[in-house]
């Protein structure tokens, strides 16, 4: 374990725990107030609500009921209202007034139900503990508060096992928006919703070999943590019911809806190698509007800098009579000599001149949301939410070398270069709505819109072509994508249908009309065009991202019209079948048609059986339909120009790439929950997930990896400035099985409370022997999909995840320790690398919070406490060493440490 101290930069966070001494200890100088006692329970049927939550009214101190819906709070002395709240039921405030003992009757709230169980079900009677399907529930505001994660990825990696996300480095655009999984299938295989409507994708597509490659995902980190009140996971194939996407799942924020109360934190925090430093702050209100309604908003400002996680190499010359003009960074070479400090200084040179910044890049995000209900008349009510946010980052390139002349102007750097990608990147969202009661049914009528603009700015490099009047910076295009849905949706209920003959029959019905809109737009000329008239070989466009070309340009919009119905029946209290069926019609591929069934079983109120079958599908995105670029990436050991491109022009036709086909899935789960004590609950749930026709990005075709360049293949894409090239294709079918466990034990130690949580997932992907490759590339199945494409999809996600996290509160105090284990992964760096697995890791979290008084608490704490990195590369897989680690499992920024106030409005 490395010993942290300040002369490597980790000195920073020392006063914080100075500051928390201090405050704990003028904390304990308060006095201690009255202890609070009662039960909770639901108007209902009188039962007890078990996990209920108090909260001193300003501040985020508070307690949750036991299985018996009991509970115990110290509060200070004074005026002080308890806010006590439980998921679908109406939130109530208790003045105290001396009052030591309270019984709270919590009646349903029938509009707040409406919005509880907005996935997996449009039953407003469901809830996550009686539905046919598994879904998780994550208490954000918990996890603001101690988590030592600020962003939505980090978050749900370490809390979600079957949820996985990792940040990239030096991977262009990717480096920008992490990409994210769940059951190790792609991010475009899981749909995301905000308050149950559809969010939209980003425009990037990840195309640098990372997880996820070929694919768009959902940027979740453009929305603030601070405005989310909770994250609905559903862990099963919905495309039935949302429709296309939620082949793996979906994911529901649900938005926050507090009034008459605010809250703000700024957190601080850095690594323990003295970088990655980061400022996190955050403000959050909602405001009463008339008789009920809301308006509640959110801000949030992060700047991230970023992290050098790079080997450290010898500096040595290779070429000994050129000595100033040829360095490399290298571990041995027969001609090679090290160079001492005293030769740089000769030449006015320091090793800074030649490092390489290999880590996650430095970003900076500011962003507003807002989440809002007016009630109007007739029980009718407007709703709208949506945000805007924005994002600079500022990632990094392969370094150029002195000795590298084509790529390089020495009049402009000579010492070499390392190019830097700058992104803009632009988050729109706006929803509306209005919902109410019509003639027995609930209507929900509703307008979303959402767009992502993805800008390039190419800085610290030149266009070689351009010589000595080559810029260092140039703006490289950038590209669009936009999507406008809207949604009718109505649903009835009807109890103790057909004359009492079912316990209850929910009917849900309703359409989608879908508009999506992609677009690519060009770069300045020189950030793409080659100068080099004479034909000197000097490599035209910015370097590390040559620009978007006019030629490269795009704006294509497709339409998409849906019709759903959805019936769940309650035969008894102890039986639910529930069925749904979904009909899709693409402008641009054509119909499609899906259906799911689920069941429940429940023998007694403490075990319960469940299980679901469905059909599913996703429509290749307008990104893979007709994205096309040039970028750069390592062929044959260098660095060379490697192109994507569409599947309707000349070299697709010559290739015999056919035109994408949606995928299709089949998938099946069953499962069991289990309360064998009051206050332990059990889930399993085993799964399977068949997908044809998946759609990926093939190898770089061009270069056999045997032997050697293909002359025709080379002359017709150099004609296009590429030395290479890819193409998406319907290439392969892939099955996933798994099985997830979630188990929680509560344990009420009178004064205290301890929470035991473990959560498993066990997943396991494998492409099929049936390769869809078209007839004229037989004999190239390696390049079409090769075993790097193979190991991107079976092995680069861990095969195995746990977490164990144990939660304590003690009046004031609350702690969080937390172990998730990552399982081993494998990386295959055909055809120029090597297959090396990395070994499963352990990474430890730990937090401190004190509520110093009802309007400002203090946290501590750290993630990944002991240091623990991946595997270092082989050298075969680290481009000559530099790329010390990949981007796997937790990823490779080693302990982070922070401290968080939080301060009540």
């Amino acid at each position: 374990m490395k010993t942290i101290t300040s002369s490597n930069g980790a000195g920073w966070y020392l006063p914080i725990l100075l500051l928390l001494g201090i405050t704990t200890f003028s904390g304990l100088a308060f006095a201690q107030g009255q202890t609070v006692t009662g039960v909770i329970t639901s108007a209902e049927d009188n039962s007890p609500l078990p996990g209920a939550n108090i909260l001193i009214k300003g501040t985020t101190t508070g307690t949750s009921t036991a299985p018996d819906g009991s509970f115990e709070l110290t509060v200070p002395s004074g005026d002080v209202t308890l806010v006590i709240s439980y998921i679908g039921f109406k939130t109530e405030e208790i003045a105290l007034n001396g009052q030591e003992t309270l019984a709270v009757v919590l009646t349903v709230n029938i509009e707040e139900m409406a919005t509880v169980m907005v996935v997996g079900s449009r039953n407003a009677n469901r809830t996550a503990l009686n539905t046919p399907v598994p879904v998780d529930i994550l208490d954000v505001r918990e996890l603001q508060k101690l988590a030592p994660q600020v962003d939505v990825n980090q978050i749900l990696t370490y809390v979600a096992p079957s949820f996985n996300s990792t940040r990239q480095s030096s991977s262009d655009g990717t480096e920008h928006i992490d990409p994210a999984s769940l059951r190790g299938l792609g991010p475009d295989q899981v749909l995301v919703l905000i308050n149950g409507k559809r969010r939209h994708n980003t425009s990037l597509v990840n195309n640098q070999q990372t997880v996820g490659n070929g694919s768009v995902g959902t940027d979740l980190n453009a929305i603030p943590t601070f405005a989310i009140e909770r994250i609905e996971v559903l862990r099963d194939g919905a495309a039935a019911q949302y429709g296309s996407d939620a082949i793996a799942g979906v994911i529901n924020v649900v938005l926050k809806s507090n009034v008459d109360q605010g809250e703000s934190s700024l957190t601080v925090g850095g690594t323990s190698e003295g970088d990655g430093e980061n400022v996190q702050y955050n403000a959050n209100y909602g405001f009463r509007v008339g008789q009920g309604g809301f308006f509640n908003i959110t801000g949030e400002y992060l700047k991230r800098q970023d992290t050098n996680r790079t080997q450290n190499h010898e500096l040595v010359i290779f070429d000994q009579a050129e000595f100033g003009n040829f360095f490399a960074y290298a571990f041995s070479n027969d001609n090679a000599r090290s160079i001492d400090d005293q030769i740089l200084s000769e030449r006015g040179l320091t090793r800074d001149d030649f490092d390489f910044r290999i880590g996650s890049a430095q970003v900076e995000d500011a962003g507003v949301f807002f989440n809002t209900m007016i009630p109007v008349s007739s029980g009718a009510e407007f709703y709208g939410f949506g945000g805007l946010s924005y994002r600079d980052g500022r990632g990094s390139g392969f370094r150029r070398l002195p000795s590298d002349t084509d790529n390089n102007v020495a009049s402009i750097f000579p010492n070499g270069f390392q190019p830097e990608t700058q992104s803009n990147i632009l988050d729109k969202s706006l929803a509306f709505g209005i919902r109410g009661p019509l003639k027995g049914w609930d209507v929900d009528l509703s307008n979303t819109f959402g767009s992502n603009r993805f800008d390039y700015t190419i800085n610290n490099t030149v266009n070689a072509s351009l010589g000595d009047a080559s810029p260092t910076s140039f703006e490289a295009g950038g590209h669009e994508f936009s999507q406008n849905t809207t949604n009718l949706d109505l649903t009835r209920y009807y109890p103790k249908a057909f004359d009492g003959a079912i316990r209850g029959l929910n009917v849900a019905l309703g359409g989608e009309f879908r508009v999506d809109r992609y677009e690519i737009n060009a770069g300045e000329e020189g950030s793409y065009a080659d100068f080099d008239g004479v034909g000197t070989g000097k490599t035209g466009g910015a370097q590390s991202f040559p620009g978007f070309r006019p030629d490269n340009e795009v704006d294509r919009f497709r339409t998409n019209v849906a019709a759903y119905a959805d019936v769940e029946v309650d035969f008894t209290e102890q039986f639910l079948l529930a069925g749904a069926v979904r009909y899709e019609d693409y402008s641009d591929f054509g119909e499609t048609v899906n259906g799911k069934i689920a069941a429940r079983v429940s023998p007694s109120n403490r075990f319960a059986l469940r299980g679901a079958v469905s059909t599913g599908f996703r429509a290749p995105s307008l990104h893979q339909s007709f994205f096309n670029t040039i970028t750069v990436d390592i062929v044959d050991g260098v660095l060379g120009n490697t192109g994507v491109f569409r599947n309707d022009s000349r070299l697709a036709n010559f290739l015999g790439i056919p035109q994408l086909k949606e995928e299709t899935s089949v998938s099946a789960s069953a499962g069991f929950t289990a309360t064998p004590l009051e206050n332990l609950s059990i889930s399993v749930d085993a799964y399977i997930i068949n997908v044809d026709d998946r759609i990926v990005l093939t190898g770089a075709f061009g270069n056999d990896p045997f032997g050697g360049p293909i002359p025709e293949l080379v002359s017709l894409f150099q004609q296009v400035g590429a030395n290479s090239g890819r193409f998406f294709t319907n290439a392969v079918d892939t099955e996933t099985k798994g099985l997830d466990l979630i188990a929680t034990y509560d344990l009420n130690l009178g004064q205290s409370d301890l929470r035991f949580s473990l959560a498993a997932n066990f997943n396991d992907n494998e492409v099929q022997d049936r390769l869809n490759i078209p007839a004229a590339l037989v004999g190239q199945e390696d390049i079409y999909f090769g075993p790097q494409e193979r190991s991107l999809i079976e092995t680069n996600n861990p095969d195995t995840k746990i977490n164990l996290t144990l939660d304590y509160k003690i009046d004031r105090f609350s702690a969080l320790l937390r172990n998730v284990y990552f399982g081993e992964i494998t990386r295959d760096g055909f055809p120029f690398g090597d297959v090396q697995k990395h070994d499963a890791k352990i990474v430890t979290d730990v937090s401190l919070s004190y509520q110093i008084n009802p309007n400002l608490g203090l946290t501590v704490g750290g993630n990944n406490i002991f240091d623990v990195f991946p595997d270092d590369q082989i050298f075969e897989n680290s481009f000559f060493g530099v790329f010390r680690y990949a981007p796997v499992q937790h990823g490779f920024e080693g302990s982070y440490f922070f401290g968080r106030l939080s301060v009540g409005l």
